[in-house]
Parts: structure tokens; sequence; C-alpha cells
């Protein structure tokens, strides 16, 4: 069942990528949109696309440690955005930012899966309570916002069939997970008591430029391309042959924009996702042919890893096609090797 669901939803015919640019800057020329988490990878990358299209652009983020927000992500709009430096806990200083914004989107979150089995506070404090304040402030300064929330395809859980559906029933293993989960119920509620409109989506493995490159808890397949850089070897669990849909970043930045402009998408929950999904091996072996160095090792699962490991996933991506036209259009050997020459020329801000 679906968190919220809004009435009116209607099918839309199938967009072109080529048609997307155009679609954006006359939907977000001039208009005001607040990124949380807008040092990170995601949240830059929106950043990056949006002052392109001409909009107002305001990056909330608060810089913790291993997070992944770097100043250095925003380089190239640097002087077009403003940038504030805070936490989505700090309740006046939300009810502040979301003064007079058109779009939210919601990236601010811990997102390490494998540190909430060890400290779960950080998880429900910010995911849970931090979404708590932003809906809040949203109710009592800026109802007429759109909020775009970014949460995991990790809420799952494992699933029953495959490619997972969004009306698959949620079944998240840890605290992580569990806590996004909630996110989105809190989001719903203010969306059926207060009117607040919201799009609620279920990200899969995201990689590409932007990403954090210091340390493996979270962004496996940037993981493995830095110790390719760096001519290591790629440590493959198991033998390699679990399912993920990895999605390159411009394409995941598509599809949040559309469900931003798209009407029929409020209230609504979207996989995005990839539809031709690749093992973890075929994801090395792939890295390893573009860069040219690196090599594979086997290794058994850690218990850590084993408990959190839901098997294959991959999502089902039907419907956010139907609704808004959208389609991946990166296969994942162009993205590897266009995330490769990225931190190739910039590696010394990412190491």
């Amino acid at each position: 069942m679906l968190p919220c669901r809004l009435p009116g939803a209607m099918c839309l015919a199938p967009m072109s990528a080529s048609s997307y640019e155009s679609v954006f800057h006359d939907a977000f020329a001039g208009r005001r949109i607040l990124i949380l988490g807008g040092l990170g990878f995601i949240g830059s990358s929106l950043a990056l696309r949006l002052t392109a299209c001409g909009a107002k652009v305001t990056l909330a983020d608060a810089m913790i440690e291993e997070y992944g927000g770097n100043p250095w992500n925003i380089a190239p709009v640097r002087d077009a955005v403003t940038v504030n430096f805070c936490d989505i806990r700090d309740a006046a200083a939300i009810e502040w930012l979301v003064r007079g914004q058109d779009y939210v989107f919601h990236s601010a979150a811990q997102v390490c899966h494998l540190k909430s089995l060890s400290d779960p506070f950080p998880d429900i404090d910010i995911n849970i309570r931090g979404t708590a304040v932003l809906m809040e402030a949203l109710r009592r300064f800026n109802p007429a916002a759109k909020l775009v929330k970014l949460g995991s395809r990790g809420q799952y859980g494992s699933v029953l069939k495959l490619p997972a559906d969004e009306d698959e029933r949620p079944e998240p293993k840890g605290i992580y997970e569990i806590s996004l989960l909630a996110a989105e119920h809190i989001i719903a509620s203010y969306s059926r008591n207060h009117g607040i409109r919201c799009v609620l989506s279920r990200l899969t493995n995201i990689y590409g430029p932007r990403a954090q490159m210091r340390h493996n808890r979270f962004g496996v397949a940037n993981w493995f391309m830095r110790l390719a850089l760096d001519g290591q070897t790629i440590p493959i669990f198991g033998d390699g042959r679990i399912k993920r849909d990895f999605l390159y970043i411009d394409d995941c930045v598509d599809a949040l924009l559309l469900l931003a402009v798209t009407p029929e998408a409020e209230g609504e929950v979207f996989n995005i996702g990839h539809d031709a999904p690749s093992d973890f091996l075929t994801l090395a072996q792939c890295i390893i042919e573009k860069s040219g160095t690196g090599d594979i090792a086997f290794t058994p699962f850690s218990p850590e890893r084993k408990a959190q490991e839901p098997g294959d996933f991959y999502s089902n991506i039907d419907k956010i096609a139907r609704i808004t036209g959208w389609r991946p259009v990166t296969a994942l050997g162009d993205g590897v090797a266009a995330t490769l020459e990225y931190y190739r020329t910039t590696r010394e801000h990412y190491w």
C-alpha cells in the first residue's frame, strides 16, 4: 500500500530525453528551490542542473563528517547559488529557509546502513526527527511548496518478486531503512492532513561524479572505481552474481526533476532505477575494462553485511515511465567511463 495517493492521476505520453531541458527551463526558470543535503552527491547534481535552468537555488548542508558533503561539488555554480550551513534538525534554520520556496528537494539523511547497526540514533534523529522538523516548518511557513523526498530501494528489504514495484510490501531489514520508511509516512501524513504537496521517490544504486570517495560505507559502484583508479583489488562478496540496477546520476536527476514538475506525480511513490540490472561481478569487470587498472578478488560476506544483504534487487520503473515518460538513457559502460574521467581530473578534491 502506498503511503499516500492523491486523486486525479493520469498517464502521460512518453517523453524523449532531448525534450527534458526545455521542459525544465520552462518549469524552473526564476523559481526558488531549496535543496537539503545540497552539497552531497545527488543534492549538488540537482543544483548544477537547476542553476543551468535559471532557478534561484539555495543549498543547506550540515557538512557532517563522512556523509559526503563537499563544497567542490558546486564549484561550477558557486557564485550562482546560496549556501547555508545548517542541520535539518535545527528548527529555527529550517523555518527560515523554507519561506518563499517553490520546491524543496529533501536529500538530507544519514545514509550508511552498516553504521546504523552499531549506532541507530543518528538515523532516528536525522532521518525521522529531521523530516518532522521540515514538515512542520512547511506546514507553518510555506504550505504551498512542493516537496520531493529522496528515499532508498532498501526500504523494500527482501522482495518476493522482481523487478520490485511500488506496491511491494516494504519489509526493511535495518534501522536505516526503517527510518527512511518512517520519514515517508511522516510526509504522507502532512500531505493528507495539511495538504502539502509531495512526491516520494525510492532510489536504487546511484553512481557518478560528485559522490564521496573516501570510504566504502555507501556508494559501492563509486568505491569500486576508486579502487580501480588506485590500482587496487576490488573485493567481490560471494560469487558476485547478486544483481542490482545501477543508475547514472544524470538519469537520476532527470527523473527527480520530472517528478517535481508533473502534477500527476503528486502524492505518489516512485521507484527510480534502471531497467537493465547488472551483477556485481559484471560491474567490477566493466570498471576494470574502462579504467585499465585494478583486479578482482572474491571474498566471503562479513556477518554485518550478510545480515543486511537482501539478495537480488532491481526496480520496476514502469510507473514513473507511464506517468512522466522517463526512462534511463545511460548504459553502464558509458556511465562508468564518464565517472572515471571525472575523478581522474578532480581526485585531489575527493581522495
